[in-house]
């Protein structure tokens, strides 16, 4: 093992601490690794929900070194594919830290167990599955809901506006439209009206007289 100077010994006490507010935050999915660069044959110095088996003295992996190989290898690799003995997939960033002469001299490494969102992102595909082939077209507006929105929107947009955006007397003229042509015959119209303008059914009964 090589000796660390004091510049060294401050960065991979920080970094402890770093390691151990990320793995509280991502517990129990996200494995928390530091590794000491100076000593690669021991290079774990702490693992944090420990989801890889590995153990504290063990020695660096091969991205660990590769950065003690090469002071230009990237300092952060995120994101990439990786997978613990077992099998599980996992996800892995790995942040190389460098002292003042730029050296590597530690790597905080993260490992996202995967398994569990799999299994979830399964789970929630299901749920949201909808059988197209045998149900009705249906819809929980009521009838003729989404033809009055579309009408309010057409008004809107030939007054260069939004529907939320309309001034009292283009409301107005929006009612009478609407009026003349049926639509406030519609069930419910009043209350699709004033949730899209954005204002009381009290509004647009005014907007209507």
């Amino acid at each position: 093992m090589k000796k660390r100077n004091e510049e060294q010994q401050a960065l991979l006490s920080q970094l402890e601490q770093v390691a151990q507010g990320l793995s509280a935050t991502f517990a129990p999915f996200c494995e928390v690794v530091l590794h000491d660069l100076l000593d690669p044959q021991q290079s774990i110095l702490a693992i944090h929900n420990n989801l890889s088996g590995r153990a504290v003295g063990e020695p660096s992996t091969a991205l660990g070194l590769a950065r003690i190989a090469d002071p230009q290898y990237p300092q952060v690799v995120a994101n990439y594919a990786n997978h613990f003995a077992d099998g599980r997939q996992a996800k892995s960033t790995s942040i190389g830290i460098k002292d003042a002469t730029g050296r590597y001299v530690a790597a905080l490494c993260m490992n996202v167990d995967l398994t569990l969102f799999h299994s979830l992102q399964n789970a929630l595909g299901r749920f949201g599955a909808v059988n197209t082939g045998l149900a009705p077209n249906e819809s929980l507006n009521p009838a003729g809901a989404d033809a009055l929105r579309a009408r309010i929107d057409q008004f809107a947009a030939r007054m260069a506006s939004t529907p939320r955006a309309l001034r009292t007397d283009e409301r107005r003229a929006l009612l009478r439209e609407l009026k003349d042509s049926g639509c406030m015959d519609i069930r419910r119209a009043m209350e699709t009206v004033a949730r899209h303008l954005g204002v009381s059914r009290a509004a647009v009964y005014s907007y209507a007289k």
